[in-house]
């Protein structure tokens, strides 16, 4: 039986968020929310009779902004408003990741300052608990005044214009899905069509996920990790409490922690204590807690601020419902989320760079393993081309780590004449979350197969239920062979929580 997330505009987190797209949780506003937003509306209706002069509501937009509409044109204006602002290009946004638009952009509208009718959040509710949702466009935003033209097309595939996904994530013409669901082509009235696509919820969006699937690389990459120390008959002194109480970084001390539990009861690591006793590794190996001990504390940083941004109000102009005062502002300008997509960027890249070194290592035959882990060197060439594909996707990940919001296009007439860049930093750091899977697979694939010479010896129970975990699916490696097929293969294995779930019993990573 679903699950559901109750919206209130002011305590979602990223975990429920991620956990209730992905999982689709049905989900419904507060009592308190719905009476806000009744409460905001009745403020804009009583201004519209009145002849008030709102931004967007009877002006035009941006560099228009000085252009008065007629209230008979009021409607008229929220619709040219969608579609005109529909010109977004490119890759669809993932479908999970187009789910978290429609929900955060339903969280954001429920602090009732926006001025929404509440019937239009419930027709938005509606059609996320069908589990349909519109197909976004990927390109388009520049990370201010909103994510304009992927807000815009979450709107316009309501009026029937574009494509939705299915629940199936089948993509349909949105008139041909709206027939299914039997829902009328949503229609807005004044200040609706502003109040949905003034926001950072794409680019927000993007971080939820970026925050949710680095939590889960930075296990993997604690869990890989260890798996290549014992690969390599490295040793594991550098993960000593006694260290990292001395530079107590919470992240540190967990990934150190980790990799202790990980290695704990290791035969490998026993019989190299005495014989060959290591008195350094490779940075690679030795420095893994600070490394990907940073990693997660950027982790940290990064929820506490989109724990903050999911729970605000990013349209333009907001609404006081104590003074009834309407105030024009920048809330949906994207700085404090483009700071911290290229923030994690720089991060997660990291993770993914100090993994290919490991790759590398092994491939040089570090710890008296066969080099390219192959035991026939020459006739084979083992996995030497595994490593290459480990380093163009580090070198790939290095140029999306450089920072967007660094860079500014002024738009709108010089009218917007900053943005943030925000939205371009999200796509950026998904293109490294999803390459760090595929490294991840490729270290993985090397680990395993370097177990092999060292039979036989055990590693620890952790390790070695995850090591029969990737022989279910991947076989040790004799001559060469197809490697395309192992590397994703792997690669969907970590995309699943088994991985982490195999090793549960032996050891609870942090």
């Amino acid at each position: 039986m679903s699950k559901t997330l109750v919206l209130d505009g002011n305590s979602l987190t990223v975990e429920q968020c991620y956990t209730a797209v992905t999982q689709r949780w049905s989900v419904q506003l507060s009592p308190q929310a719905e009476e806000r937003v009744r409460r905001s509306r009745r403020i804009v209706e009583q201004w519209i009779d009145q002849g008030e002069t709102i931004y967007g509501v009877t002006t035009g937009f941006g560099d228009l902004a000085t252009h008065r509409i007629a209230a008979e044109q009021v409607e008229t204006l929220q619709q040219n408003l969608i579609l005109s602002h529909s010109a977004g290009v490119g890759d669809w946004i993932p479908p999970d990741i187009s789910r978290a638009i429609l929900l955060l952009r339903i969280n954001a509208l429920a602090k009732g300052v926006s001025g929404v009718r509440l019937e239009l959040l419930q027709q938005l509710l509606s059609l996320l608990n069908t589990g349909y949702v519109p197909a976004i466009p990927g390109k388009g935003s520049v990370g201010s005044s909103g994510d304009l033209a992927p807000l815009a097309h979450l709107v316009s595939a309501l009026q029937g214009y574009g494509w939705m996904w299915s629940p199936a994530d089948q993509l349909l013409p949105a008139k041909e899905a709206l027939a299914q669901l039997s829902f009328a082509p949503l229609s807005l009235v004044a200040k609706e069509g502003l109040a949905l696509i003034n926001g950072t919820q794409m680019m927000s969006a993007y971080a939820v996920f970026a925050v949710m699937h680095g939590k889960r690389l930075c296990q993997l990459a604690d869990l890989i990790g260890a798996l290549s120390v014992d690969a390599l008959r490295g040793s594991d002194t550098p993960f000593a409490s006694f260290i990292h109480q001395m530079r107590p970084h919470p992240g540190q001390q967990q990934s150190a922690t980790n990799l202790r539990t990980l290695l704990a009861g290791s035969q490998i690591r026993e019989s190299h204590r005495q014989d060959d006793p290591r008195v350094q590794d490779p940075y690679s190996l030795r420095c893994m807690p600070q490394v990907h001990g940073a990693v997660r504390d950027t982790l940290a940083f990064a929820e506490s601020v989109l724990n903050r941004e999911i729970n605000a109000a990013t349209d333009n102009p907001l609404i006081d419902p104590e003074t009834q005062q309407h105030f024009e502002g920048g809330n949906f300008h994207g700085e404090p989320i483009a700071f911290v997509l290229d923030y994690l960027a720089i991060a997660l890249a990291e993770l993914g760079s100090i993994a290919e070194r490991r790759i590398a290592q092994m491939m040089m035959g570090y710890g008296g393993i066969p080099k390219f882990l192959t035991a026939a060197g020459g006739l084979n060439s083992g996995l030497m081309i595994a490593q290459y594909t480990a380093a163009a996707l580090v070198g790939e990940n290095k140029i999306f780590a450089h920072p967007a919001s660094i860079d500014s296009i002024p738009t709108s007439a010089n009218q917007e004449d900053h943005n943030s860049f925000g939205s371009i930093a999200a796509h950026k750091v998904w293109h490294i979350v999803r390459n760090l899977y595929r490294i991840f697979a490729i270290e993985l694939l090397c680990a395993t197969q370097a177990l092999e010479y060292h039979r036989p010896l055990r590693s620890s129970p952790a390790l070695e239920a995850v090591y029969a975990t990737v022989r279910e699916i991947v076989p040790p490696y004799t001559t060469d062979r197809y490697l395309a097929d192992d590397i994703a293969k792997l690669e969907q294995l970590l995309w699943q929580d088994t991985l982490l779930t195999r090793c549960q019993p032996y050891c609870s990573l942090q």
